[in-house]
């Protein structure tokens, strides 16, 4: 407990030492501020302190955590007359480098599953995200939405169940891979059903979308929409397997180099991503489904790790079981190269996306009583949604797998964005959308980090 303390100490320390660099990039930030040297200095400010952060590892939760919660601190600080990072909201870089945050780490997510793990829970992950798409969608748009918000048009109504079914994989992945837990069963049910409940949420918000904007859609127009999203996954997956080891060995011929190997990863995951963004799916689905893709035998051209190439030198020179020990030693290294080689890009921009994700979170919201009782009942209902889903998961931990598709997070900001946009998400509404996207993104990491330590302990 002591040791902890001393933690939270040095955090708060290290908080009060930044304060004047903080307060002078502050003073020098406004809206049509350009200068790359101040968004140098945010992004080390950004940096420091979510690694900083890291100190809520000493309570026995993951990092991620750590980093959304900083995010809210930082801003909501303005309820308290300080306006430091008031700035970034507008900021065009940090907010791009928090996009490709999530790309990135959803493309490391890909990297390290198996695909041939995931097929084998592929059933069970298709029917946790059909049951958690469809019981979402139902209770908050004819069930909750009338209940407890009556007299909104029942376009409103459709919006809340549409935002209800979104899941956002980006922090349940997180979690997932700081406790080094993202090869079971439960961990690749959870991705595999986020990645297809992104698919059928975006079909869904494109359905309420076209409904809002033309008065109607047509079965043919849905099954175009549908076709289109689960061809791309299809085809991403089939082609992309057929491609990458002729890239690989394409691009060998010019340099074997580990840059050559790292340019041509990222620049696949990076291609995918903006195919899947075209057709009208999120870049976070393409990103994935490009690290899904990628093995190491697509690299066999490229020369190893210096690490590998020196296991490799030790094993023929030893004898009997270290010759064996090496050998597989080498062999575990050289698999998770692609990996290492992408791991210091996320140490640089994943970071920033959940800070920023806790950023947009406004507290204000939870000060108006009517409508934080109404949100929490819209939270109870996104909860159930969930965790229901987690029934059908199979012989498997289901508390895991349901509470895993908890979060809506960022996906759950876009959905409601849009709705209000068009004008059928009025303040309220979206303040109550908000209060659920805070409490389902904050609560998930600690409930989901304690089921697991729980099945461990067992």
């Amino acid at each position: 407990m002591l040791k902890n303390f001393r933690k939270t100490k040095i955090f708060v320390l290290t908080m009060l030492a930044a304060a004047p660099i903080i307060s002078l990039a502050s003073e020098s930030s406004h809206p049509d501020s350009t200068s790359v040297g101040l968004v140098f200095l945010w992004i080390a400010i950004i940096l420091l302190i979510a690694k900083a952060s890291s100190f809520i590892e000493r309570f026995g939760q993951p990092p991620v955590l750590g980093e959304i919660l900083i995010g809210v601190l930082l801003g909501n600080l303005s309820l308290l007359g300080f306006h430091w990072f008031e700035p970034l909201r507008g900021n065009e870089i940090i907010l791009f480098l928090s996009e490709f945050g999530v790309v990135i780490l959803l493309f490391q997510i890909g990297l390290e599953s198996n695909l041939a793990q995931m097929k084998k829970v592929g059933l069970r992950a298709l029917l946790v995200a059909i049951v958690g798409v469809i019981v979402p969608f139902v209770l908050g748009t004819f069930v909750i939405g009338p209940w407890l918000i009556p007299g909104l048009v029942f376009n409103a109504y459709l919006f809340l169940g549409a935002t209800l079914t979104a899941t956002s994989v980006g922090i349940t992945a997180r979690v997932f891979k700081d406790l080094g837990k993202l090869k079971t069963n439960e961990a690749q049910i959870v991705l595999g059903a986020a990645v297809i409940d992104d698919v059928l949420g975006l079909i869904i918000l494109a359905v309420v979308t076209a409904i809002v904007t033309q008065g109607s859609v047509s079965p043919t127009g849905i099954s175009l929409i549908t076709l289109k999203a689960f061809a791309f996954l299809a085809g991403a997956i089939y082609i992309g397997t057929k491609i990458a080891p002729w890239l690989g060995k394409m691009f060998s011929k010019i340099h074997t180099g580990t840059g050559m190997k790292f340019t041509l990863a990222l620049s696949f995951g990076l291609i995918v991503a903006y195919l899947a963004e075209k057709i009208g799916l999120a870049p976070i689905v393409g990103a994935f489904a490009a690290g899904l893709i990628l093995d190491s035998v697509h690299f066999k051209y490229f020369k190893q790790s210096p690490l590998v190439e020196n296991l490799q030198i030790v094993a023929d020179r030893a004898e009997g079981t270290i010759k064996q020990e090496m050998t597989d030693l080498a062999k575990k290294h050289s698999e998770k190269h692609i990996e290492e080689l992408i791991e210091p890009l996320g140490f640089l921009v994943v970071p920033i996306f959940f800070v920023m994700t806790g950023f947009s979170v406004r507290l204000e919201v939870l000060f108006d009583l009517p409508v934080l009782m109404i949100a929490l009942a819209v939270s109870v209902a996104a909860f159930i949604g969930k965790i229901v889903a987690g029934s059908v998961a199979g012989k498997v931990n289901k508390w895991i797998v349901g509470v895993g598709m908890i979060p809506r997070g960022e996906v759950g900001l876009i959905f409601a964005m849009i709705g209000k946009n068009l004008g059928v998400v009025d303040d309220r509404l979206f303040s109550i959308i908000v209060i659920m996207v805070i409490l389902s993104t904050l609560l998930t990491p600690p409930i989901l980090t304690l089921l697991i330590k729980k099945q461990d302990s067992k």
